[in-house]
């Protein structure tokens, strides 16, 4: 068979999954019957609540007797290490770039990666039903970041298509639009070569993605570089450090539409899954038994954050979870690491662990379906990763772009300078403004929340990775204290009606706190203990209009994220299955002065 493979890449938001989606559905009508939901793709629960993908996952259509494998990849720069790791799988790629919004700091990232690896690009312009598209000037653009990024001629030669994923449509030329996507399966025959492959070759597969089956075990993901593999043949797995286990391929899988195909041999150029190999990790090989040679393995860029975590040791603690104690939070990490590539995890103390990802939202993610699956866990906030360069402490720093309403941009530009950003574009679009800028990644730390308050919802953020700069110096990113419990027991109204204008709670009466529990931001600087145990005295003589009536200012709800970007360097983020809290690192008033 005749294969193809291509990976879909492009920024945040710009419409790959939806393209994933268009294509299924359009080969399935040719003859696989099978209903394809909106954003298939994106079959994790997070991803369906939260609109973006997290995992990079494969699919393959069959389009004139030719099998097409897509990876789908995540559009977030806190999930480029998934992005990386299955570049390697493909020979050609999908650059997605909005019409509108032009080429974005994640778009320079995953195209980066893909020059380096020598894919050519098939540019696609999509979303040009919007009304400011202006699709020639995004495809010079996009140019340009191409000649900026050191691509090659044969590079920078690269085939346009115009879509709108959304309604299942792509055509090479404005002037002549199309209904359906033949013009793009056309390209990718055209334009992606097909794999170099020897069938007699002794076998070798890179192992690039790992699943789980209740009946099966551990399956592997990955590309067949060379040769063939049958159903019960024993290959050898070889290790990272060098060393071979015997083992058995159970059952191969080939991919088409959103099934998995139960085959008995799968041959090179293909994206496959094999049952059987228990101990793999991403990057080792399986190959030949009897002539084994491991492929390169993958490296990823390094993490830029880390946050500690600890079993949860707060009063409350082991009311909600069924996995508390430190053993399991080490066992569930260790977990993790065998599929995350671009995670971290580093052992402080027996009960302390140092997890280290590329971002907040890459362990904040890591966090939400921690709980989700019934563990407590308490962090600490997150702090960067610096290094030595030259004998200079550096850090992290990000490259940001805002797109906001002008008569915000000179506010967020004020408080970006305030913390140690450096303009380094600014181009009006109509009414908006794109404004860049170089900008530490601990200056980000808490942004995102005051960044959509400043701007009353409609600002726009994206920021990537770009690099070790020397230390910007001290930096106070949080100007309020907060407000502490210091009574255990349940909320009341009345004293949250009389502490109202101290700060504002993120609690409702009749909440329990203990103390210790931040209950609320102080409007001022320095923390407050409060006590919001105490309800009124009632006595015997009362007269019937003698109550006011209690109105409460409604609390502010703390997300996941917005608790890890509130909390300061002596406090910690109390998870667990039901419940997010905020608490003082040392609970004891009297021992915080």
């Amino acid at each position: 068979m005749e294969y193809r493979n291509i990976a879909i890449i492009a920024h945040v938001d710009h419409g790959k999954t939806t393209l994933v989606d268009g294509l299924l559905k359009q080969t399935v009508q040719l003859g696989h019957g099978e209903v394809i939901e909106e954003r298939a793709m994106d079959s994790n629960q997070l991803e369906k609540e939260r609109g973006i993908t997290i995992l990079a996952k494969n699919t393959a259509v069959m389009y004139k007797g030719v099998k097409i494998n897509i990876v789908d990849t995540p559009g977030h720069a806190d999930f480029g290490g998934e992005v990386e790791r299955v570049l390697g799988m493909v020979d050609g790629c999908l650059l997605l770039v909005d019409a509108a919004e032009g080429p974005m700091p994640q778009t320079r990232f995953v195209l980066r990666k893909a020059l380096e690896l020598g894919l050519r690009p098939i540019v696609v312009i999509n979303k040009i039903d919007r009304q400011d598209a202006r699709p020639e000037e995004v495809v010079n653009l996009t140019f340009d970041l191409m000649a900026e990024l050191g691509a090659t001629d044969e590079q920078l030669d690269f085939p346009i298509l115009y879509s709108i994923s959304r309604e299942g449509k792509a055509y090479r030329d404005l002037e002549n639009p199309k209904d359906d996507f033949t013009d793009l399966f056309d390209m990718v025959l055209d334009h992606c070569p097909p794999p170099s492959v020897d069938i007699d070759a002794p076998f070798q597969m890179l192992v690039t993605n790992l699943d789980y089956s209740e009946y099966l075990g551990r399956i592997v993901i990955g590309r067949v570089k060379r040769g063939k593999v049958k159903k019960g043949e024993f290959v050898n797995l070889m290790h990272k450090d060098g060393t071979m286990t015997k083992t058995r391929v159970t059952q191969p899988f080939t991919h088409l539409a959103m099934k998995r195909l139960d085959v008995d041999e799968v041959s090179a150029g293909d994206i496959v899954a094999l049952a059987g190999i228990e101990d793999a990790q991403i990057g080792e090989t399986v190959a030949d038994l009897a002539d084994p040679e491991a492929l390169p393995i993958i490296t990823v860029d390094e993490p830029t954050v880390s946050m500690v975590f600890q079993p949860n040791t707060s009063p409350f603690a082991g009311k909600e979870g069924k996995y508390v104690t430190s053993r399991h939070l080490n066992d569930r990490l260790k977990k993790e690491v065998m599929t995350n590539v671009s995670l971290k995890v580093e052992e402080i103390r027996p009960d302390e662990f140092k997890v280290s990802g590329r971002g907040e939202l890459h362990l904040s993610i890591l966090l939400e379906t921690m709980r989700r699956e019934g563990y407590e866990v308490q962090v600490g906030a997150p702090q960067v990763i610096t290094r030595e360069i030259d004998g200079v402490v550096s850090e992290p720093v990000e490259h940001l772009v805002i797109d906001v309403p002008e008569q915000f941009s000179s506010t967020v530009i004020g408080v970006l300078s305030s913390r140690k950003g450096q303009m380094v574009n600014m181009e009006p679009q109509g009414s908006r403004v794109r404004v860049e800028f170089k900008i530490p990644s601990r200056a980000l730390f808490g942004f995102r929340t005051q960044f959509l308050s400043m701007t009353q919802g409609e600002g726009i953020m994206s920021h990537i990775f770009d690099g070790y700069f020397p230390w910007a110096g001290e930096l106070k990113t949080r100007q309020n204290g907060s407000l502490v419990s210091m009574e255990n027991g349940p909320s009341f109204a009345y004293s949250i009606f009389k502490l109202q204008d101290r700060g504002q709670f993120f609690i409702d009466a009749g909440t329990e706190v203990y103390v210790g529990m931040i209950v609320g931001e102080n409007a001022r600087e320095g923390d407050m203990n409060v006590n919001v145990c105490k309800n009124k005295k009632l006595t015997n003589v009362r007269s019937a209009g003698a109550d006011e009536a209690l109105t409460l200012i409604p609390p502010k709800r703390l997300t996941l994220e917005d608790a890890l970007e509130y909390i300061g360097e002596d406090e910690l983020v109390e998870i667990t299955p039901q419940s997010i809290r905020l608490r003082k690192k040392i609970l004891n008033p009297s021992m915080r002065k």
